[in-house]
């Protein structure tokens, strides 16, 4: 894994390389500023920044960093930066020295003197922690709960295809399940993909960093398509006269009808498309809430989880206690603890999922160890 000192140096490199592939038959004579998006540095500690141009400039071009935010009344407690730095003709970067002090959070925006750069709302966001190798351990353990909830929806599909049989698996749990994915997969979709949405968030959040990362959406859609998988399943193989009950139903069509509704008003510009998007992480919320109350309830009134997968549960729950921890490191290393808050879909994902898990171990190892076996006993004795 690289570090992520490595990563911010070679960040502009990649950048200007992208932009001579993508601009090589455009306007030459547009110029733009590359630099990184985040720099995270130690407390006391100092770093070199590197701010990239596009082609070689006309002119020398002083760069103002101007500070637009800070977690601190004075931005200068947390980092010091140069108010301002010198790109001198006929070179294509400029290096400076930050140094941190103080754990905290400051803004800067790229204004340059230059008519010809284009990306005036170029910024770096510097960020000061308690410890650097707290930040790499805070990276692995979200690779371990990403893997650990992706890895989660197998054991299910093989329970299903060994036995051949989905009985002991709740219809409603799949149907709810499979909305809250989509709709998941609709909000990461949104916010990491579409352009103006990314816009619009920085335009309401201009200090902030997007929630959704690539992996937040490579799990979305692989739980969309590992719960097709689950529905495929409950279609040809023996599911014991069961189907949605009429609640189930009853609540999907209170969601998809404020996501229809939702799309209306946000056509009509009565709603940003952030907001629309927004909505749709709120019904996801909502059913991790519900979806798993009817398996609860039918492994009760079976007094078995014969069906139901303990892996499927095990993973989870190893995925939302590592989710969780993540949050409270990550909040101490940076003194943010409203970080806890600041993704509620992302912290209700870990905690109900801990909560319910709980509740499926303790069913599986403790209140039903031993499977129902009335029905092998009652075809014997028929035979």
């Amino acid at each position: 894994m690289c570090g992520p000192g490595l990563t911010k140096r070679w960040l502009p490199a990649w950048l200007l390389l992208l932009w001579r592939l993508t601009y090589v038959s455009g306007d030459k004579s547009r110029v733009y500023l590359f630099a990184p998006d985040a720099v995270t540095l130690e407390e006391y500690s100092k770093a070199n920044i590197t701010i990239t141009s596009s082609s070689p400039v006309n002119q020398s071009t002083v760069i103002q960093l101007n500070v637009t935010y800070s977690s601190r009344c004075n931005y200068s407690s947390v980092i010091t930066v140069p108010e301002q730095v010198l790109l001198p003709v006929e070179t294509t970067s400029v290096t400076f020295n930050v140094t941190a002090h103080d754990v905290g959070q400051v803004t800067t925006y790229l204004l340059s003197n230059h008519t010809d750069f284009n990306n005036l709302s170029l910024r770096i966001r510097f960020m000061v922690v308690h410890s650097n190798v707290l930040s790499e351990i805070n990276q692995v353990i979200g690779w371990i709960y990403f893997l650990a909830w992706s890895v989660s929806f197998y054991p299910q599909a093989w329970e299903n295809w060994k036995r051949k049989s989905v009985v002991g698996l709740n219809f409603d749990f799949l149907a709810l399940n499979l909305t809250g994915f989509i709709a998941y997969s609709v909000f990461n979709i949104g916010l990491f993909w579409v352009p103006y949405v990314k816009e619009e968030f920085l335009k309401r959040n201009p200090n902030g960093i997007n929630p959704v990362n690539a992996n937040d959406v490579f799990f979305s859609l692989h739980a969309v398509l590992l719960c097709l998988i689950y529905i495929n399943q409950a279609a040809i193989y023996e599911r014991g006269g069961q189907k949605v009950s009429r609640m189930a139903l009853f609540l999907l069509l209170i969601g998809w009808t404020f996501a229809v509704v939702s799309i209306f008003l946000a056509v009509a510009k009565w709603i940003m498309w952030l907001d629309y998007l927004y909505y749709f992480s709120y019904i996801k919320l909502a059913v991790t809430l519900v979806k798993y109350v009817p398996q609860v309830y039918m492994n009760y009134r079976r007094q078995s989880t014969e069906g139901w997968s303990i892996g499927n549960v095990l993973l989870d729950f190893t995925g939302g206690i590592l989710s969780i921890l993540q949050m409270i490191l990550q909040s101490h290393n940076n003194d943010e603890w409203q970080l806890i808050f600041g993704d509620p879909t992302k912290f209700g994902l870990g905690l109900f999922s801990v909560v319910f898990d709980i509740l499926f171990m303790t069913q599986h190892y403790c209140l039903y160890r031993r499977p129902p076996e009335y029905e092998a006993v009652s075809e014997q004795q028929q035979d």
